[in-house]
């Protein structure tokens, strides 16, 4: 009642400033016009700008409402840890002050995700912080947040942190300084800030460290033992720190192997997380890969850990085969070949230039044939998760 109320009263508030505005225009005749019409055309794209955050308020209300049945387990981490459904959540990067973008994928897929998926990385600026603003935005919006924490650690500035190494050299055997400590005061800030989140929060850390070439935490700079030591300290630091509402992702390449080795122990991971992108034809050293070919092949091992599985970042490009048959094979296989997995988390990026030096489009919102596919498979889910 109380949004219509305001909601009313800003329309009507203006129509009479436009009506104030129309009437000082005639008055002023040609002279006047020129200052006027930019008073006129700033004063209707506020009102317009308004609107659309009221409409999105309501949206975002409704959508907390669909997610009633969701807050047992943002209120008590240890839910997540075994849920009887198939939660469903995405990444979008044009998500940032609002969850715009997101409420508008879910609305092409009639679904409501629960969980929301953010990336940060490590580092001294404002943006490396524990996400603070986004966090509550996606509390109170009724979802839980995914946080991939990536360890750039030459992001830090050696004046404010003398103790560090110089930063072109932090690379090599940079997670056994984490392990030692060096960097507790930037994870013991942010282990602070996620306790005081106040729900769940499930945090994804150094991810695809198995895989020797594309991050600086990989084993071309560091050990399996050196990750697994670093590992145990963050969740010693956030422990002490009573962050009990986090949840752990362990996230290794699919295509990599080694995941014995990079296991850092049952009591210190509760998710298994896995990145299945088809990237198609798109370059010279990738192909149109299934759901089966990318997952299907790690899954047995993967479910030998006897943890949940999420597929942190489930994605297809249109290069090379029907991405809207991708996504259909893949969600259909999921309940029955699958049933480790717990979680998906769509990947939605509109201009990634991480990987290839073209930028890539995984955004499937405006498509209508794929958005229809998953649609239709999520349909089969028990309980099904569209509406």
């Amino acid at each position: 009642m109380k949004t219509t109320t305001f909601r009313v009263t800003a329309t009507v508030a203006a129509l009479l400033a436009a009506i104030a505005i129309i009437l000082a225009l005639a008055y002023a005749g040609d002279q006047g016009r020129g200052p006027l019409e930019r008073l006129f055309s700033s004063v209707g794209s506020k009102v317009r700008k308004a609107e659309a955050r009221m409409m999105l308020q309501a949206r975002t209300t409704k959508r907390a409402d669909r997610l009633q049945w969701f807050q047992p387990y943002a209120n008590k981490a240890s839910l997540m840890k075994d849920p009887d459904r198939i939660l469903l959540g995405a990444f979008d990067n044009r998500m940032k002050e609002s969850l715009e973008s997101i409420v508008t994928l879910e609305d092409s897929l009639h679904t409501t995700f629960p969980l929301i998926h953010i990336y940060t990385a490590w580092g001294d600026k404002p943006e490396q912080e524990f996400p603070v603003r986004q966090v509550e935005g996606i509390l109170g919006a009724g979802s839980v947040p995914v946080i991939t924490w990536e360890p750039w650690l030459s992001a830090f500035d050696k004046e404010q942190h003398p103790q560090l190494r110089m930063a072109e050299s932090r690379d090599k055997g940079g997670l056994k300084d984490v392990a030692a400590g060096a960097y507790d005061f930037y994870i013991r800030k942010w282990a602070q800030a996620a306790r005081d989140a106040g729900k769940t929060v499930i945090v994804r850390l150094g991810h695809e460290m198995n895989d020797p070439y594309r991050y600086p935490w990989g084993p071309q700079n560091n050990t399996a033992a050196d990750f697994i030591a670093a590992w145990h300290h963050v969740h010693t630091v956030f422990a002490e720190e009573k962050a009990n509402n986090v949840l752990w992702v362990w996230s290794p390449h699919p295509a990599y192997g080694y995941f014995k080795e990079f296991y850092p122990g049952d009591s210190l991971v509760d998710y298994i997380g896995i990145n299945t992108l088809n990237y198609g034809a798109v370059a010279s050293w990738s192909k149109w890969w299934t759901f089966k070919d990318i997952f299907g092949k790690c899954y047995d091992e993967i479910a030998k850990f006897n943890k949940p599985v999420m597929l942190t970042e489930l994605g297809s490009l249109e290069v090379g085969g029907s991405r809207s048959k991708w996504f259909a094979a893949a969600l259909d296989s999921l309940p029955s070949r699958y049933p480790a997995v717990k979680s998906v988390l769509f990947f939605h990026f509109s201009e990634d230039n991480t990987t290839t030096q073209q930028t890539l489009n995984w955004y499937v919102r405006d498509d209508t044939a794929t958005t229809r596919a998953i649609r239709r498979s999520l349909k089969k889910w028990t309980p099904a998760v569209v509406y």
